[in-house]
């Protein structure tokens, strides 16, 4: 796979269910008398393909979904509102189609507990909502920092507000400024995002505040992804990368953070904390591995290894597979055709595969691309990278920037049209 062309690459979107057959209701009405009820919990890249997919494969269920936000603003491509290569309006979306056209009924309110015993959920509003099976994809959250206060030290790990807090303080940047970053320790949320991020910063400041730097704290070893082409980038631009730079705390008026390798400096200072499963995971009692950070699940259908039928798809989940819109939009295809079997009474389909890809831009014209494909392994009863599959760009390339837009139109598609 490593002479992957453009078809084969967009087309692993479809590599996700590997499976995916429609389930009548004759089927689906041998395993309960009343209609099969599941609730959704998230409507990001994971939640909001389950809940689609699940009323695509199967008119027999219900299927609710619960979402606080009205929009969801993606993090794919959310660096590009840091150099005005594109706005947060690009990236929006919202729920109107799931619901319109495939059935989805959208609840625009914050999940608050689950009752396990009664298969319920109660929503912050006192709602209760009954389930049969229950899908939780809540995203991350955020480990705390000393000193760290996001409204003045922007994250824009979670795309939005912080997005524009932190493009605005790039804008306003002084010529000669330091940009400085920090990058958690694996796992965190999309693994080249923060390096992508480092490139498209530094390409932009070369041009538009002259004599300006980029300061990289990494708290990894080294450059977790694509280590040749981030390591190339940032000789070119300058980029002073610091790896072994674990965060201690920072102080947010002064904008400084203190590390394992020193104190440094900035005039744009943007923390990327440590994290974890959403809230919803850790006080349900569904987050067992990885130091209980994470959720562990059976990777056949996603079932949570704490608690019967509960699923967790996403970046809370503990497979081991990369944290990021892609897979989870591919975790979601497997979840859901897991779930419709279970409700027909028969078993998930026993040799799922998921696939890893994306684009990353390198400036405001360039991008690189990579993919691998996961395999669940009978021995192991866990989800394996396929070495063969392995791709990666030799360089980046005005080539690969443009087709990093048919990569997220597809993506986008499929998880929200």
């Amino acid at each position: 796979m490593a002479n992957l062309n453009r078809r084969q690459f967009l087309q692993t979107l479809g590599l996700a269910s590997a499976a995916g057959a429609t389930l009548t209701f004759s089927q689906l009405s041998k395993a309960a008398n009343a209609r099969p009820h599941v609730v959704v919990v998230g409507g990001g890249f994971a939640g909001a393909t389950a809940a689609k997919y699940l009323r695509y494969w199967s008119n027999a269920i219900d299927v609710t979904l619960v979402e606080g936000n009205a929009t969801y603003y993606s993090p794919i491509l959310s660096n590009l509102v840091l150099n005005n290569q594109r706005n947060l309006g690009q990236l929006s979306f919202n729920y109107n189609t799931l619901a319109q056209k495939y059935g989805v009924k959208v609840i625009q309110e914050w999940a608050d507990s689950i009752n396990a015993p009664n298969q319920s959920i109660t929503l912050r509003n006192g709602a209760v909502l009954n389930y049969d099976r229950l899908i939780v994809a809540p995203g991350i959250q955020f480990m705390d920092v000393q000193g760290l206060d996001s409204n003045k030290i922007p994250h824009a790990w979670q795309a939005g507000a912080q997005t524009t807090l932190l493009q605005q303080q790039i804008a306003a940047m002084p010529a000669g400024g330091t940009f400085v970053m920090t990058i958690p320790a694996a796992p965190y949320r999309c693994p080249p995002g923060p390096y992508e991020r480092a490139c498209v910063v530094a390409d932009w400041l070369r041009t538009n505040k002259p004599g300006s730097k980029v300061v990289v704290l990494d708290a990894n070893p080294a450059i977790t992804v694509e280590p040749t082409i981030f390591g190339n980038a940032f000789a070119q631009y300058g980029v002073q990368y610091v790896p072994n730079a674990t965060l201690q705390s920072v102080d947010s008026d002064q904008k400084i953070a203190y590390t394992s390798a020193g104190e440094f400096k900035a005039s744009v200072l943007n923390v990327i904390p440590p994290q974890r499963a959403g809230d919803l995971v850790t006080k349900s009692g569904l987050a067992n591995v990885g130091g209980g950070r994470w959720a562990g699940v059976n990777p056949l259908s996603y079932e949570s290894t704490a608690v019967p039928n509960i699923h967790i798809l996403g970046d809370s989940q503990g497979t081991g597979q990369p944290k990021a819109g892609h897979i989870a939009n591919a975790e979601a295809k497997v979840c859901a055709d897991a779930i419709l079997r279970l409700l027909a009474g028969q078993q998930p389909y026993a040799a799922p595969v998921t696939n890893s890809a994306c684009y990353s831009p390198i400036s405001s014209d360039t991008a690189s691309w990579l993919t691998a494909v996961y395999a669940y392994d009978l021995a192991s009863g866990t989800m394996k990278l396929v070495p063969e599959s392995f791709g990666a760009a030799a360089a980046p390339s005005n080539k690969y920037y443009n087709r990093m837009f048919d990569w997220t139109t597809n993506l986008f598609n499929d998880t929200f049209a």
